[in-house]
């Protein structure tokens, strides 16, 4: 697959079979994505890999803060939508695909909760990754580095037939991934990737997000 192929073919997948990746395909995936660049070299990610019975224990914990009303405290500040803005619009218009899809109604919110619960599962996913970086480089310094190895690391997982999401729920309760994976309080938690072989006859896999053309976002200078 080359790489206009794989940027074009690139969707969040929010189911997986149980089939476990591995090792050695996590791996290569992630020393792939680490020849992404980085402000000066800095390459500032470090990869957090957890699966099996870790994993689970890990949903199970992450849920359970969930569904006691625990208050997120993430490491960073995570994505917000100003209210009437085309983000917001842009939010609710997949919001709408995906319930749709799901056959979720406005109304049933049983099933609302059930949705949600997915992402602090990773989406039942036979591994996550977590990517973080040192606090010593300070909250936004990192952010496009960061941005560019994830974008990697999606890519790279197409090549082998994986499927990926990003999902900042990975790392809203930055308290329970520590107390699961003795990760160091001197690495900021930054983001979740959830990461495993997609299932194809989930319906919300098959949402396809929409995109703004570039002509509509493009100002020339000449």
């Amino acid at each position: 697959m080359d790489v206009i192929e794989a940027i074009q073919n690139r969707r969040s997948i929010r189911a997986f079979t149980d089939k476990p990746v591995p090792k050695e395909t996590i791996m290569e995936i992630l020393n792939i994505a680490c020849r992404a660049p980085s402000a000066m070299n800095t390459q500032s990610w470090e990869f957090i890999v957890i699966t099996g019975e870790k994993l689970n224990k890990l949903r199970d914990a992450m849920v359970q803060k969930l569904k006691n009303g625990a208050p997120m405290v993430p490491d960073h500040q995570v994505v917000g939508w100003p209210d009437k803005s085309v983000y917001k619009d842009r939010q609710i218009t997949l919001a709408k695909q995906l319930f749709k899809a799901m056959d979720i109604a406005r109304e049933n919110l049983e099933k609302r909760v059930w949705w949600m619960e997915r992402g602090f599962r990773f989406f039942d996913a036979p591994a996550a990754i977590i990517i973080a970086c040192d606090r010593a480089l300070g909250d936004a310094a990192p952010l496009l580095d960061l941005g560019a190895v994830m974008q990697n690391i999606c890519l790279a997982a197409l090549d082998f037939g994986l499927g990926t999401c990003i999902e900042d729920q990975g790392v809203l309760y930055p308290d329970v991934v520590r107390e699961h994976t003795g990760i160091s309080p001197d690495k900021r938690l930054m983001i979740a990737i959830a990461l495993g072989y997609p299932d194809e006859d989930f319906p919300a896999n098959q949402v396809r997000s929409e995109r703004e053309p570039a002509e509509s976002i493009t100002i020339w200078m000449e």
